[in-house]
């Protein structure tokens, strides 16, 4: 099956052990698919080549879209930093060690059934959406969820974000795209004045490794200390990417205070329903979620001196 290819970092990885056999378009040479477009109204126009270094690094994204920027800079290495791209990152498979094994057949594969959800899944779902437990691995989808992106798809025109995914309820794919459908660009809404944000991924072991759990949060206080916007978003939890709207909507509107910190992170646990071997990723989900939030509020919080460091 044809397969289109941007940076190949996800798509030249699969080649090496029989996941993805060609033959490969080549998107690299489209200039018109690059770059960062300003538009009078301060929103922001992304070409799905775009790399996700110039994403981390451009200075107008910092200001205006910090939670993007922030997740950009935290994800992988400098390396694939450097070639991935913003569309590859949205439309990367994801890395079930049984779907990338060309040993054992799944749903992904063409096969019947799950393996991992029968076997070892101790990096699975806690959100359980459907037969297949892989965790959607895109990290900048996450943000672009909380800024409510959309994408635009050659043919199709736009569509929100959360519409390349769906509801994960099916098991054969990563993204709902066909072959042949090219993501073209991002698009995002005019920058929230007084935007506070924040990214954080819960690894394993290294800096370069793939989220256990990984969140981000926006909030917009108002002068009286309370939320005037909030938007939480979170990945490595489900087979799509989540918006936290049970996190929102006791936040908005609320003064910003440790307690509605941590009352409205403890929601994302009543969404779910581990698996025998993640049932750690519960509090993991919760503690994630409450760290954005702290570090987003910062000293907008009543609680002196707890945010830390950005990632």
């Amino acid at each position: 099956m044809t397969e289109l290819r941007a940076g190949g970092t996800d798509v030249l990885a699969r080649a090496r052990i029989g996941r993805a056999a060609g033959p490969f378009v080549d998107l690299a040479g489209k200039p018109d698919l690059r770059g960062i477009e300003w538009r009078p109204d301060g929103s922001a126009r992304i070409g799905a080549l775009t790399t996700v270094a110039e994403l981390a690094a451009d200075p107008r994204l910092r200001a205006g879209y910090p939670a993007l920027s922030l997740t950009a800079g935290g994800l992988a290495t400098p390396q694939i930093r450097a070639a991935g791209t913003l569309g590859g990152n949205l439309l990367q498979r994801n890395r079930c060690w049984y779907y990338r094994n060309p040993r054992f057949a799944c749903h992904q594969t063409g096969g019947e059934g799950c393996p991992a959800r029968g076997g070892a899944h101790l990096y699975s779902v806690v959100v359980d959406q459907g037969p297949c437990v892989a965790p959607h691995p895109s990290s900048l989808a996450v943000a672009l969820l909380a800024y409510d992106a959309r994408v635009t798809v050659d043919g199709r025109g736009s569509l929100p974000v959360a519409e390349l995914y769906g509801d994960g309820s099916d098991p054969t794919r990563d993204h709902l795209l066909g072959p042949a459908e090219v993501l073209t660009a991002v698009e995002l809404p005019p920058p929230a004045p007084g935007e506070r944000a924040a990214y954080h991924r819960a690894i394993a072991r290294a800096e370069a490794e793939w989220p256990l759990v990984e969140a981000v949060a926006r909030l917009v206080p108002d002068d009286t200390g309370a939320v005037r916007l909030v938007a939480v978003a979170a990945g490595g939890v489900a087979r799509t990417p989540l918006r936290l709207s049970e996190v929102e909507a006791p936040l908005s509107g609320a003064k910003i205070t440790w307690d509605a910190l941590r009352s409205a992170a403890e929601r994302v646990t009543e969404r779910c329903a581990p698996l025998p071997q993640t049932g750690y990723k519960v509090a993991l989900f919760r503690d994630t979620v409450l760290e954005v939030l702290e570090r987003a509020a910062g000293d907008a919080c009543d609680i002196p001196g707890h945010a830390r460091r950005a990632d």
